[in-house]
Parts: structure tokens; sequence; C-alpha cells
């Protein structure tokens, strides 16, 4: 569901602050301690959750500090519009500026998240194509896809990336191809040789998502990097071999390029 803008997200969210002051720092090993990495999907679900996991701890260290300078007890400290102030006397505050610097380089959060079992974001991709007889070249004429992901922290990046992987798996099931030569050499080894979907290739997509939460992470998020990879090339190819089955064609290999299924056409009229 995103990186840099799903965690500063979180992490403003939880403390009330604006967005833009919350700055993620990743794959800088001289200031990040270690990571593991961002695959499968697992970001949001890992990353995302142990950054509001620190920023939940920061808080209640806040609030602690703010209880000592306000000279009132923890429990009567509201915390609200990024300022800690006691319960019924709004006038009596203090900001997160005053609290840092009374912390004097205390008010951190540091450690390590292990997974809690496995995620199960889910969806159904349909794909409608139509295949010219005389040439073999597919046609997308629409393409419905409603995914699952939980909770989403940002739609809109969530959104994006559903349009990116549906672009990379059709073009895994329509043009893109690692060539060898006899010597093994690869000869599709550049963008002048390695096909890949154009803008007038792919049409608008019609997206929508359910929400299942999940109880494996705090907000009941879900991963979804992945989902429409692996649901758009499948939606591809059964769509192709449906418009082929009257011709007697039950098996094309992908990618399903014009010249592959302009000869599987005809070997399949010849038998």
């Amino acid at each position: 569901q995103g990186h840099e803008t799903a965690f500063a997200q979180l992490v403003a969210d939880e403390l009330q602050v604006p967005v833009e002051t919350v700055t993620v720092v990743h794959g800088d090993t001289a200031r990040v301690r270690k990571g593991v990495g961002t695959f499968g999907s697992r970001s949001i679900a890992r990353g995302g959750m142990h950054a509001l996991a620190n920023a939940v701890s920061v808080r209640e260290k806040a609030q602690q500090i703010a209880a000592t300078l306000l000279e009132a007890a923890p429990e009567d400290i509201v915390h609200a519009s990024g300022t800690f102030s006691v319960r019924g006397v709004p006038d009596r505050s203090v900001s997160w500026v005053r609290i840092a610097a009374a912390a004097k380089g205390t008010l951190t959060s540091c450690g390590d998240i292990k997974g809690n079992g496995t995620l199960f974001p889910f969806g159904s991709h349909v794909a409608m194509v139509e295949v010219d007889r005389e040439t073999g070249q597919t046609r997308l004429l629409r393409y419905l896809s409603v995914d699952d992901a939980g909770f989403l922290v940002n739609p809109l990046l969530v959104q994006g990336q559903v349009h990116g992987g549906l672009a990379q798996g059709i073009g895994q099931a329509l043009l893109e191809e690692a060539v060898f030569d006899d010597s093994g050499q690869l000869v599709s080894s550049t963008l002048m040789d390695y096909a890949l979907p154009r803008t007038d290739d792919l049409i608008s997509f019609d997206n929508d998502h359910t929400r299942t939460d999940s109880p494996r992470t705090t907000l009941g998020v879900k991963g979804i990097g992945e989902a429409a990879t692996i649901g758009s090339t499948p939606a591809i190819a059964n769509a192709v071999l449906d418009a082929l089955a009257p011709l007697g064609v039950t098996h094309v290999d992908l990618p399903l390029t014009a010249q592959k299924i302009w000869a599987a056409m005809r070997a399949a009229g010849k038998r």
C-alpha cells in the first residue's frame, strides 16, 4: 500500500501533526540500523504497523513528560491537535516542541518486529478481449477487478498500485519475453528489443475494493503490491483462449503475441 507516504500518514495521524513534518528514512545504512526488505507485499503490514507502534510509544512517553510539565496526573492529559493539555483546562497545554526539548533526546522509540502469521489479501480479476482472426492481434476491451487489502491507508496510492500491477501483468501476458540465442546470450536486453505495454495498449480499468480486515495487523491492513500482477496475467490469458476456443485452439505459450496466436489458429484449422 505504499511506503513513504503511507508510513508518514500513519505516524502523523497518531501524533496529530501535519504529515509534511514526518520524514521517512530508508535505504541509508548510516541512519537505519537494519532492514529485511519489502518483498511479499509486506511493507505496510510489517513496516507500517511497526512505524505506528513506535508512534504510539512516542506519544505515550510524551504524555508522561507533559504530565510532569503541567503538574498533572498522566491520565488527566489529553492529546489533541498536536498539543497536550489538562482535561477540562485546555489553556494549560504544551506543544510537541516543548516536550521534545524537555525530553533532551529521549523522546524516541526503537525496536524489532516479528511477523505474527500470514496475511490473506484476495481478489477477482476479469478481462474482455478481442482477437483479430486475420492478424492474431489481441485488443483489450475491458478489465474489471475487485481486491481486498483490508483497511486502505491511502486509497489513491492503492489505486496506483493496482494500475501499475495491471500494466505489468498485461505486459507479461501479451508482450514481454526474455529471448536467448543458441549460445545463451540474452538478445532482448534493451527496450529496443523487449516489448512493454504502451499507453495505447492499455485502457481505463474498472477497479473496486472490498474490505475484510486482517486480525493479524493493528489496523487490519493487508498488502496489495502484487495483487494486480498475480490476477491480470491469467485473466488475460484465459480471455484470449476463450476467444480462440471456437477455432479449436486450446493452448498458446506466453506471451500471447500476434505471431503465436496467428500460428495457433492456422495450426488448429489444419487439424
